[in-house]
């Protein structure tokens, strides 16, 4: 979206991280991975090594000094994730949401121990995919029944817009 803050634009009179970190309220610890900035609720701030270096070098941060067994991960661009989402992604453990017939690789439950080994065996962090790195952790492939469309993100305008129309 041409360097445009994504977590920062609103949808719903709410940024995109906030609606995500509401969603996120039963965690013992929530790390987010990006610039600190004000946030609807506690977080841990990390950055990731190059800065920009994609989502994998994401994840590589993020699971610094993580303790539970499990990690739920999510991109900060999921204007309707909700609690109950969360709570069936950590119960499929290791699994990923599917949604309009594709993965949504940044909304997943992963087995922490799994996901520093998976990020352990990369040689470089820096463009790596997320989808080889996930895909070998052999996940559940869990569609979603409930209320609303919890793998829509906005990557583009037309994805803000849209989201916009059905808050």
């Amino acid at each position: 979206m041409g360097g445009i803050d994504k977590p920062s634009i609103t949808v719903g009179g709410l940024p995109l991280l906030d609606r995500v970190l509401l969603a996120t309220t039963q965690a013992r610890t929530t790390v987010v991975v990006g610039p600190a900035r004000s946030t609807c609720r506690p977080v841990v701030w990390r950055r990731e090594d190059p800065v920009g270096g994609g989502p994998v070098a994401a994840l590589a941060a993020g699971l610094v000094g993580v303790g539970s067994p499990v990690v739920v991960l999510l991109a900060a661009d999921l204007p309707f994730l909700t609690a109950e989402c969360v709570t069936a992604l950590v119960a499929a453990a290791p699994g990923v949401l599917v949604g309009d017939g594709h993965e949504q690789w940044l909304c997943g439950a992963w087995p922490t121990a799994a996901l520093r080994a998976a990020v352990a065996r990369l040689e470089v962090l820096d463009g790596a995919r997320l989808r080889d790195v996930l895909c070998g952790l052999s996940p559940v492939l869990l569609t979603w029944d409930g209320d609303g469309s919890p793998w829509i993100d906005c990557d583009t305008e037309e994805d803000v817009l849209r989201a916009r129309e059905i808050a």
